[in-house]
């Protein structure tokens, strides 16, 4: 492969003639793989694999917005994200498991809102964000 016409094109020319098996190369290696496994995304974006992720990034976004709009103010900053699942569950990250507790109690309240968008959803699960920078 590191003599295919792909490589030549992909790769910094100052590793192009440098063997990707050295122990030494391993970064280079890394950056090579990096580089094969975006290549293959954006050409799966010809078939609309990226193009369905970045739909779904929206939609994800236009749901959390309307879930913030139908909060209290103080709750709005603590809904963090809103997923609507396909077996019709509103899954919620909030930023700590306080405001999730009190989010909970909202849980009718915008199971309603996504009905009023035209969306199905049965049931909510509230959880707490994993990042251990996030809010305090």
């Amino acid at each position: 492969m590191q003599n295919s016409a792909f490589h030549y094109k992909m790769v910094p020319a100052e590793y192009r003639y440098q063997s990707l098996q050295r122990p030494e190369n391993s970064r280079l290696r890394h950056i090579f793989m990096t580089i094969i496994r975006l290549n293959k995304l954006l050409n799966q974006a010809a078939s609309g694999n990226l193009d369905k992720i970045i739909q779904r990034a929206q939609d994800m976004q236009q749901l959390t917005t309307a879930l913030q709009a139908a909060l209290p103010e103080e709750m709005r900053q603590n809904l963090l994200a809103a997923n609507l699942r396909e077996d019709g569950e509103l899954v919620l990250v909030c930023a700590s498991s306080a405001w999730a507790s009190r989010i909970r109690f909202e849980t009718e309240h915008l199971l309603a809102v996504v009905r009023d968008t035209g969306l199905t959803a049965h049931t909510c699960r509230v959880t707490v964000s994993q990042d251990p920078g996030g809010v305090s």
